[in-house]
């Protein structure tokens, strides 16, 4: 099933499905998929990380690759020595028969990164061969090419009132900043090498992204006075140095380690979700022949959380737009499992079994492509709720939440699985964690729907209805949230705000029936579910 699915996307793209690509210079075929190097057709040998470094530098040919990216890429973001990366670049220039004063195929960019200075052909099987040409040498480089994924710097918080006891603490925040937000797959984190240069410096937004290549910029600063430790947080564009989020927080001088918690989990919380609608609006501003994978794939997002039949369309094309230029991408993988979850949970198919099977393949594909990403365990964890296995799911959103501790949508859904098991103390507990790391989520409602249903099982009839209005009026709120707040009001003795709750979700979906609902929450044969069923037929749905 999902090879069935893959292929229709990569043919509406205009490519062949599955097919390897195959670097060509100068007698030289550079072949990722058997990860090896051939000159003339006969291998050479070399060290893993020497041909990883010629696959990513032949890879971007028509561009710079900086060094924060060869440390990110190759070295997975530890802390290496420059000696380190010159040895790499020194091997893969010897395999290649160059050398660093003619650079005839790796260029150094000085101060800046690397550059392939061959033309590459790249061959797709059994597609066409396209060309890219690597730039001409310029007598001044450019800065640091900006790549696709959204990019940040951590900069080294400022100590106000210059140095003192607080200047550990302040070096450690930013540190651990970088470590947990390094951690987010869709995020490229720069490195505290690179990022700590500008400690003491008046840098701009704008001059540290010049620098170092990214879109966003992570400043702080620490004050202490009267007792109080006050840190002050802003998250702001390089490209103009607009603002998009900030926030103060303040503690004892005692309190640092709860001061700490707080920060680390309140910027992961709103990065994911200003720096993503930031991105959107970003791709919005471009033509869509020009959008590369990681802006057709945010533009994706915005379409797939609106919760309707066309903009779930028109977020799958966009998904499958981003796999046409990256076939390997998992997010756009996950993307598109998403879209047919919602396919299956909202009916909008006619084939909902084979909606639910193209959800779980297209996850667990998304997953072998990167297993450390949680939005991809997030996806295959909900697309077995539609196979009975709603157990067997929270394995997968229990390690979505061990890959990023504070991904309030995983979270959430593990509420959600844990809701139609009828565990009512945990699923509400999650509930209110996940409104706590994301307030302005666009999946609020369905998180003040799992705490509907949570009190309604606790028999507190009264917040049930509380909750579940709530969940109804929110934005983006759709059929199934109405009914929920019907049963929470039919339970409550409410029958006419129940009448009026049916008549919003029959306005959404004019097909919404018990059975629907029931399938799409595939409650336990428990009390929880002999409840939600009364209150469901007193309905009248």
């Amino acid at each position: 099933m999902l090879e069935d699915g893959m292929e229709k996307l990569w043919r509406n793209a205009g490519l062949s499905f599955g097919a390897a690509l195959i670097y060509r210079f100068e007698g030289f075929e550079l072949d990722p998929g058997k990860f090896e190097l051939r000159e003339h057709g006969r291998a050479k040998h070399l060290e893993p990380q020497v041909l990883s470094l010629l696959i990513l530098l032949a890879s971007n040919a028509d561009r710079l690759v900086s060094k924060d990216e060869i440390i990110e890429k190759i070295w997975g973001g530890r802390i290496v020595s420059e000696a380190a990366v010159a040895s790499r670049i020194k091997a893969a220039r010897q395999a290649l028969g160059d050398d660093g004063k003619e650079q005839r195929f790796i260029r150094t960019v000085h101060g800046k990164g690397f550059r392939f200075g061959a033309p590459v052909l790249f061959e797709q099987a059994p597609g066409p061969v396209r060309r890219f040409a690597a730039p001409a040498a310029d007598p001044s480089p450019p800065a640091p090419a900006v790549e696709e994924r959204p990019s940040i710097a951590v900069l080294p918080f400022h100590l106000v009132g210059g140095p003192g006891a607080l200047s550990v603490v302040a070096d450690a925040l930013a540190d651990e900043l970088i470590g947990d937000l390094s951690r987010l797959r869709w995020l490229l984190v720069i490195a505290r090498t690179s990022t700590f240069r500008f400690r003491g410096q008046e840098a701009s937004c704008e001059q540290v992204g010049a620098a170092l290549g990214v879109r966003y910029c992570l400043t702080g600063t620490l004050e202490e006075a009267a007792g109080h430790v006050t840190l002050s947080v802003s998250l702001a564009r390089t490209c103009d140095s607009a603002v998009v989020w900030a926030d103060r927080f303040t503690a004892g001088r005692d309190e640092l380690h709860e001061l700490r918690g707080e920060v680390l989990e309140a910027v992961i919380a709103n990065l994911e979700t200003r720096i993503v609608q930031n991105e959107v609006e970003r791709a919005r501003r471009m033509p869509e022949a020009g959008l590369d994978a990681w802006s057709s794939y945010h533009l994706g997002l915005d379409h797939m959380f609106r919760f309707n039949r066309s903009d779930n369309a028109r977020a799958a094309g966009l998904f499958a737009q981003a796999l046409a230029r990256d076939p390997n991408f998992s997010r756009a993988l996950s993307g598109l499992s998403f879209t047919r979850f919602q396919d299956c949970f909202l009916q909008y198919s006619d084939d909902p079994e084979a909606m639910a099977e193209q959800a779980r393949s297209f996850a667990e594909r998304a997953v072998q492509l990167d297993p450390l990403d949680p939005f991809a365990h997030l996806n295959l964890g909900r697309s077995l709720w539609f196979a009975d296995a709603v157990p067997e799911s929270m394995e997968r959103l229990s390690a979505a939440i061990a890959l990023s501790p504070n991904y309030a949508q995983a979270i959430y859904s593990k509420a959600w699985a844990e809701m139609t098991q009828c565990d009512v103390g945990h699923s509400d507990e999650h509930a209110e964690l996940a409104l706590r790391l994301s307030p302005l989520d666009p999946l609020r409602y369905a998180m003040l729907g799992v705490r509907s249903v949570s009190a309604l099982m606790r028999g507190d009839h009264q917040s049930a209805l509380e909750w579940g209005e709530r969940a109804a009026q929110s934005p983006g709120a759709h059929k199934h949230i109405a009914v929920i707040a019907a049963i929470a009001a039919e339970a409550s003795g409410n029958h006419e705000r129940a009448a009026q709750w049916i008549g919003r979700a029959r306005q959404l979906d004019p097909q919404v029936s018990r059975g629907t609902f029931l399938r799409s929450f595939p409650f336990a044969a428990t009390s929880g579910r002999e409840m939600i069923e009364r209150a469901l037929q007193g309905t009248g749905l």
